[in-house]
């Protein structure tokens, strides 16, 4: 279970360093946009962006 803890953790942090690494300036005008957003629709988005993570995880439970 560990294993997979640390793997996630990992592909986590690959994906999110490449996309600093790809597009710096696409990433601060991201942020700069969340920023622009209203309290309530960044935590919107926040939770859908969760709950399709966790759709994703049961799925691939699913499918393995």
């Amino acid at each position: 279970m560990i294993e997979i803890c640390l793997w996630a953790i990992g592909l986590i942090l690959v994906f999110e360093g490449l996309v600093y690494v790809l597009a710096p300036s696409m990433v601060e005008a991201v942020l700069q946009y969340l920023q622009a957003l209203p309290l309530s629709q960044r935590r919107f988005i926040g939770a859908v962006i969760a709950l399709l993570g966790a759709i994703i995880l049961w799925a691939a439970r699913i499918i393995a």
